[in-house]
């Protein structure tokens, strides 16, 4: 740029030539210099190929012994017990919390109460309390009878006999996930846009068509992601009913090293079925969520 002063004539810029292009081939491409993200990557790999070699040298993990009882018939059937419990909690749970989120957004003052008091209780108390209390419900109650409320009963179950190990464990799940499941569908309810609901209502559609066919397409896109960490969880979780000596695959790995002390490699038993189950339902997720969000993803 040239600087001219006030007295200085103008330039007649139309007469002069344009300038001319640059030629970028010539310019020198120096690409940016990440120093420390490559020192953090040895540091990193160098610390795994430690982990490795350990995993394969350390004699202290057994692999023979974890080899041995990997695919024994009694982890076998430990596993078909959590996947169960697993299934029945889930399904069990979210059944209820579907109603208790709707309870929620009734514009009922008494509904909403319930729902918060169920949800409040049952996200306060341990989870391990509550499935020692099922357990221990014949101890309160000695039979269960169904008939007129407050009236005379026309059915009586022993409570023993009915509410066993198994029916307590996936009661106690179920009831525990219920808590949880409400929360997550009243969040993915709240998400939609209630313009839409106006509109469906605009248009004449029905109460229960909106929510089928409008709200609930469109809440699985917040609901799912949450929804498949909690049954992750419930999957992990269900590690605790060992306290009620169901057998489980935490239990019968406890039983199984219990007898012959190697504790360390039926653990990694345990570790790696749940890290194999628990990464086919996150497959399985990515794949329902991928269904969902086909109207949104672009």
């Amino acid at each position: 740029m040239t600087l001219t002063s006030a007295t200085d004539p103008p330039i007649d810029t139309t007469t002069s030539p344009p300038p001319e292009p640059l030629d970028y081939s010539t310019l020198k491409v120096v690409p940016l210099r990440h120093p420390w993200r490559w020192a953090a990557v040895v540091v990193t790999a160098v610390l795994l190929a430690q982990f490795t070699h350990g995993l394969i040298t350390n004699p202290g993990w057994d692999w023979e012994v974890f080899a041995r009882f990997f695919t024994a018939e009694t982890i076998l059937k430990a596993v078909w017990v959590t996947l169960q419990l697993t299934f029945y909690g889930t399904a069990l749970g979210f059944a209820l919390g579907i109603v208790l989120a709707f309870m929620r957004l009734s514009a009922s003052p008494f509904l909403k109460s319930v729902a918060f008091a169920y949800i409040w209780a049952f996200r306060s108390i341990p989870l391990i309390v509550q499935l020692l209390f099922w357990f221990n419900l014949a101890y309160l109650y000695k039979e269960l009878q169904f008939g007129i409320p407050f009236g005379p009963g026309f059915f009586t179950f022993d409570t023993m006999g009915l509410v066993g190990a198994m029916s307590a464990a996936v009661l106690g799940l179920a009831l525990h996930q219920a808590a949880y499941a409400a929360e997550i569908v009243r969040g993915g309810v709240l998400a939609v846009d209630s313009g839409q609901l106006e509109a469906a209502a605009a248009l004449g559609i029905p109460r229960l068509r909106q929510l089928r066919r409008i709200v609930l397409p469109q809440a699985m896109r917040s609901i799912l992601p949450n929804a498949a960490n909690e049954i992750i969880s419930l999957f992990k979780g269900t590690s605790i009913v060992s306290v009620m000596a169901i057998g489980e695959l935490f239990y019968q790995v406890q039983v199984v090293y219990g007898r012959n002390g190697r504790v360390v490699p039926l653990l990694m038993v345990a570790t790696v079925w749940y890290i194999l189950l628990t990464t086919a339902l996150s497959v399985l997720q990515h794949y329902v969520e991928r269904h969902y969000a086909k109207g949104a993803a672009r």
